[in-house]
């Protein structure tokens, strides 16, 4: 369906024509402290407290006083504002929640029957001195197990319950009410994410059904009062990208707008930011024999260069980054904030999975980490600190599909260390050591990596 014109004014006419007037500073200073007016000018009030027409000059030196009072009054009013005074000067910006810490998450995927307990689980993310945690659910066990801990921690609907969310805005409440109210604030839920993956899968129902599940989770949170407390968005895979290279051409699918277009506009209302899920991993193994794995690695290299802005990247996954940032500037989201989701590398994986393995695993984990605690953008949005949740916390040895999905995990099941990235589990590791890495650098761009145009990463 067609957007509707972003830039409508929110006042009808005739309600502009009957507004009243601004308050002069006098008035608005007499409302707030009645006890000025016999001393803002003498006889100015009747023995009765009423506001009288001043019919005298104010005698020698009452000027000065009630100059120096009013100054007074002002630095009070700055010191401690009346938000209630002011709430009518712009009720379109409304708080944006902090639903992220530095730069570094963790997802914790749970589809495994051999993982730690959730308490032990906090006690690990302390011990790793990770603050952003992502679920994939709402479960209980693990609501109750962060709380008090002071660890961020994103909740999930499931796509299952989508379609449910946005027919029923009372399911979205009964969620809320069972899911997030009973455990906020002692644990500290910062984030709804409504699906996960919905945009360009196989269900066209789900997709049409992401807006209005959205719309209705937002709208229990804010008769909690807690929308201006926990963010919701939705994480989108690459499927939604039309092209990807080179970085500056990247637009989003023309059949995929008429349900990505309303959610633009609602999250560039509400603040919360576009989450994509970027894997140079799954880029490098779809096309190993033209893709550098240096580049797929942050390791250096002789990088590519964007042909029409003439940015040099040395690293896919900042270039997957600013693919997203053209992509939404494109369609007319300039403010949005970019921010991934899920990234990560297999520490193993089939024959058929060029690039899968510990080495590697440990490089691009490390390179990443690196990366991020630099906190800087990237070379679009060098204003934009990058921010990334890492997939995944444990290997989830029920996870379906070919060997590497059950290898991303920077822990195995026991709580040691499987891809050392200098992290202290909870029991002692048997992974080998890291490989020596050379210092993360930039390198010019050379002519002989690429003889064509490659794409930068995946679309599946």
């Amino acid at each position: 369906m067609p957007r509707a014109p972003r830039n409508v004014p929110r006042t009808p006419p005739a309600a502009r024509s009957n507004a009243r007037p601004p308050r002069h500073h006098h008035d608005f200073l007499l409302l707030l402290f009645p006890f000025l007016p016999p001393l803002l000018s003498p006889g100015a009030c009747s023995p009765r407290g009423k506001l009288m027409p001043v019919m005298a000059p104010p005698r020698s030196g009452d000027g000065h006083r009630r100059r120096l009072l009013l100054l007074l009054c002002c630095c009070c009013l700055l010191a401690f504002p009346c938000h209630g005074a002011f709430n009518n000067v712009s009720r379109t910006h409304r708080a944006v929640p902090r639903s992220f810490v530095g730069t570094y998450g963790i997802n914790y995927g749970r589809i495994a029957d051999n993982l730690p307990a959730p308490e032990d689980v906090v006690r690990l993310l302390k011990l790793a001195r990770i603050r952003n945690v992502k679920i994939y659910d709402a479960e209980h066990k693990v609501l109750d197990a962060f709380r008090g801990s002071g660890l961020n921690l994103v909740v999930a609907i499931p796509n299952g319950l989508v379609k449910d969310m946005a027919a029923d805005p009372a399911k979205a409440m009964d969620w809320v009410n069972e899911n997030v109210q009973p455990y906020y604030p002692a644990t500290r839920i910062v984030g709804v994410t409504v699906g996960n993956e919905v945009l360009g899968g196989q269900d066209p129902g789900l997709a049409e059904a992401l807006y209005g599940a959205v719309v209705n989770v937002h709208g229990a949170l804010s008769a909690l009062r807690l929308a201006g407390k926990i963010e919701v968005s939705t994480p989108h895979s690459e499927a939604v990208f039309a092209n990807s290279y080179p970085p500056s051409a990247c637009v989003f699918k023309p059949d995929l707008m008429p349900y990505l277009g309303p959610l633009l506009d609602f999250f560039s209302k509400t603040g919360a930011p576009f989450y994509v899920n970027a894997y140079p991993f799954l880029a490098y193994m779809s096309d190993p024999e033209h893709i550098d794995i240096n580049y797929a690695l942050a390791k250096p290299n002789a990088g590519i260069v964007d042909p029409k802005t003439g940015l040099h990247y040395d690293s896919m996954f900042e270039a997957q980054v600013d693919a997203a940032y053209f992509a939404l500037e494109a369609a007319g989201y300039h403010r949005t904030e970019v921010r991934v989701a899920e990234t990560g590398w297999a520490s193993a994986g089939d024959a058929t999975e060029a690039g899968a393995g510990m080495e590697n695993a440990v490089t691009y984990n490390r390179n990443l980490r690196k990366r991020l605690f630099l906190r800087k953008g990237t070379p679009h949005r060098p204003d934009k600190v990058v921010k990334a949740y890492i997939f995944a916390l444990f290997n989830e040895n029920l996870k379906p599909g070919p060997t590497s999905e059950r290898h991303y995990g920077l822990f195995k099941p026991d709580g040691s260390v499987s891809i050392d990235l200098g992290f202290k589990g909870l029991v002692p590791s048997s992974a080998p050591p890291p490989p020596s890495l050379m210092p993360f650098k930039k390198l010019e761009a050379g002519d002989g990596l690429y003889s064509t145009w490659l794409r930068f990463f995946h679309v599946h």
